[in-house]
């Protein structure tokens, strides 16, 4: 009864102590502001844990105990933990502590001495139930792994005490809790632990082939270095995620209102600059010459353009000049159902070619087929004949753009098309000089 008195007072004193400390936690160093998905360098990633608490047979999973009654004795424990990500790290753990029962009806009992063990568990934080903060303040966590655990029973039997030796087998600790963030990098530790032991002898009876206890605690995590840095294990990346885009998408506003306001200030200075008051066709920012007519004539300045002199170009051709286009024409030859034009036929395209240049005549081209074949082929073919003279005399120095190439087809026949006489004379090429 003293016993057990004692042991609540302890119990209760631990959790005063850590609930008094929590408003003294919260006096930190300013912390500095971390992107997210930044390097590990950028926050605290070890910490340590100290924890004291109660420690029985009692379990969740109602194994079944060799002594009926169980008894709750003080443990504790202390860590230190690597995190490697805001949801996952891995601890090294030591467990010290007492276990102690005693049979219902009867003065056996049992006391088994926890020296020592030693485990390395994965630390897993479920969820940030505070998605709003940046810093983590509740946050429920599992633990699992594998360790070593020494112990030293002493059982009563029948009034006789017998102690059992020290004995190290393999063990798993598991555990649930939840983890308060009072300031950064600093925590309470709520949790409870089940530890399953690859023996049946921890409480000196052989009964079952795995003994189990329980560890209820409560406790501090400490992290470890730069007190400006943030600790990785109480940080919210979504929070993060959430303030870097908020801060982006507050950047891009700024700068949309901005650049709309600039463009309504060019738009508004633009229409002031690009009147045009005189209509002349001018803007007002480059009118030299305002007040001119709306019809009138003017530079790039707005000024007018003096009058320019007419000048009557008149051009003649001589008989001469017919000749050689004649002799042009009746020389003409083509490939058979081509637009090429037979070697025989140049020497009298050259003497075109230089009646153009000399005399800066204009020539119209007009090409002409029999009614042999589709409309659409002869119209083509046509077409392309004439092209062909007009290449031939750009190709020896005769200005492009005085000269026309059309195609007629069949439809502008000179003879009938029902004699092989008529279709020869139908297939042509005209010129006329201008």
């Amino acid at each position: 009864m003293i016993k057990n008195f004692r042991l609540k007072k302890t119990n209760s004193l631990v959790a005063l102590a850590l609930l008094a400390s929590a408003p003294a936690f919260a006096q930190t160093t300013q912390v500095n502001d971390v992107k997210p998905f930044a390097p590990e360098s950028e926050f605290r990633t070890w910490s340590i844990g100290v924890g004291a608490g109660v420690i029985n047979q009692w379990n969740i999973i109602g194994l079944r105990k060799d002594f009926g009654s169980s008894e709750s004795q003080l443990g504790y424990n202390f860590y230190v933990k690597k995190q490697i990500t805001p949801a996952f790290g891995l601890r090294a753990e030591y467990l010290g502590g007492k276990l102690s029962g005693s049979a219902e009806g009867s003065n056996d009992k049992f006391s088994t001495k926890l020296p020592w063990s030693a485990a390395l568990s994965a630390d897993i934080t479920l969820a940030n139930i505070s998605w709003r903060h940046q810093q983590g303040v509740i946050k429920p966590y599992l633990t699992v792994g594998l360790g070593a655990l020494n112990y030293n029973p002493t059982i009563t039997m029948g009034g006789v005490e017998q102690e059992l030796g020290s004995t190290t087998k393999a063990f798993i600790p598991a555990g649930l809790g939840f983890k308060f963030g009072v300031a950064n990098g600093i925590n309470i530790d709520l949790g409870y632990q089940v530890n399953l032991a690859n023996t049946g002898t921890l409480d000196g009876l052989s009964t079952n082939k795995v003994d189990m206890f329980s560890y209820v605690h409560a406790g501090l995590e400490f992290a470890l270095g730069d007190a400006t840095k943030p600790f990785l294990g109480n940080r919210n990346p979504v929070v993060d995620m959430r303030k870097e885009y908020q801060a982006s998408y507050d950047e891009l506003a700024t700068a949309l209102k901005a650049q709309k306001e600039e463009n309504e200030a060019l738009k508004a200075q633009l229409t002031t600059d690009l009147a045009d008051d005189d209509g002349d066709g001018v803007a007002n920012k480059f009118d030299k010459c305002p007040g001119t007519a709306a019809d009138a004539k003017v530079d790039g300045s707005g000024c007018p353009l003096p009058e320019a002199k007419k000048v009557v170009q008149q051009i003649t051709v001589t008989e001469e000049d017919r000749r050689v286009v004649d002799e042009a024409i009746k020389n003409l030859e083509f490939d058979l159902s081509k637009a090429t034009i037979r070697p025989t036929s140049y020497p009298s395209l050259d003497k075109v070619a230089r009646l153009l240049v000399e005399k800066n005549f204009s020539l119209k081209l007009a090409g002409h087929t029999d009614n042999t074949g589709s409309m659409k082929l002869n119209m083509r073919l046509s077409k392309e004949r004439a092209e062909a003279v007009k290449a031939y005399l750009v190709s020896k120095g005769a200005n492009p753009s005085r000269i026309e190439a059309t195609g007629y087809g069949p439809t502008q026949p000179i003879a009938t098309n029902a004699t092989a006489e008529g279709r020869q004379a139908n297939r042509r090429v005209e010129f006329t000089l201008y």
